[in-house]
């Protein structure tokens, strides 16, 4: 066991009668049936991983922007960054990002309440439901191309300086079965007061066979991609991820903040 393998809590969920949902902002509306689980979480540094088989990598990877946490800016600049990004580790023929990035800091920072959806999701859950994710990746595919393949991606950093007290962890998809997922909605109800809207997501129930992963140190120059969707069934389909607090992040640690942006890769025929 390595010096920075931990065990720590991960959300997961317990199944009820009731379908549970969850909202962006309005969190204490939320129905999580939660019961966490104490694992262990190794640390994939120096681990050999694969975006089609366990889901997940990281690379190496340096925006020219300074200021990551400017919107407007990474609308402008990092976006067309991250389609270089998704097609250099996919191999894909075309990238459709949502240009927008989604900043999330952890809860000792007060920041919470000034941005949009910037809560660290402490509840283990995927980006987005099976069947939705594929009318998702219809609905943004290029016109007058014949799709032989698609999947959509998650690009997340740490702007933060080490080490991280609110980490991400990820689940090998290998190691999960399609009876640990449990329906459920994710609701978004944005802070300048336009209409909701939601789609199918999935939380997860505990089985001892999942095996958890993080990535310790994580600083500005790299990336944890990770796949949230998938056409393939042959490849990684999902990837279940969640926050936790790390015990090797002491109490002067700094408080996270993190940048998600979003791909959907197109394969041509």
């Amino acid at each position: 066991m390595a010096d920075t393998d931990i065990r720590a809590e991960i959300g997961y969920s317990e199944r009820t009668e009731r379908k549970p949902y969850f909202y962006a902002n309005a969190h204490e509306k939320d129905f999580v049936p939660l019961k966490p689980v104490e694992v262990e979480i190794r640390d994939a540094r120096g681990i050999d991983t694969d975006l089609d088989r366990e889901g997940f990598i990281l690379v190496e990877h340096k925006s020219v922007l300074d200021d990551l946490t400017d919107l407007d800016a990474v609308k402008r600049v990092h976006a067309p960054e991250i389609v270089e990004l998704i097609k250099q580790v996919s191999g894909c023929d075309h990238v459709q990002t949502t240009p927008f990035g989604i900043l999330r800091f952890s809860e000792k920072s007060g920041s919470n309440e000034a941005h949009d959806n910037s809560h660290p999701a402490r509840f283990v859950h995927v980006d987005m439901a099976k069947d939705d994710a594929a009318a998702a990746r219809a609905q943004t595919a290029p016109e007058g191309r014949k799709i032989i393949r698609s999947a959509q991606y998650n690009v997340w950093r740490v702007l933060s300086a080490p080490p991280q007290d609110v980490p991400l962890g990820v689940c090998d998809y290998t190691s999960i079965s399609a009876d640990d997922l449990i329906d459920c909605d994710a609701i978004f109800d944005p802070l300048d007061g336009s209409p909701e809207w939601g789609f199918g997501n999935y939380l997860l129930e505990y089985n001892p066979a999942h095996r958890w992963f993080y990535y310790s140190n994580m600083h500005v120059g790299e990336a944890l991609v990770f796949k949230t969707s998938e056409s393939d069934p042959d490849r990684a389909q999902l990837m279940p991820h969640g926050a936790f607090d790390n015990p090797l992040a002491g109490p002067d640690s700094p408080p996270r903040i993190s940048l998600e942006m979003r791909g959907t890769a197109y394969w041509f025929g």
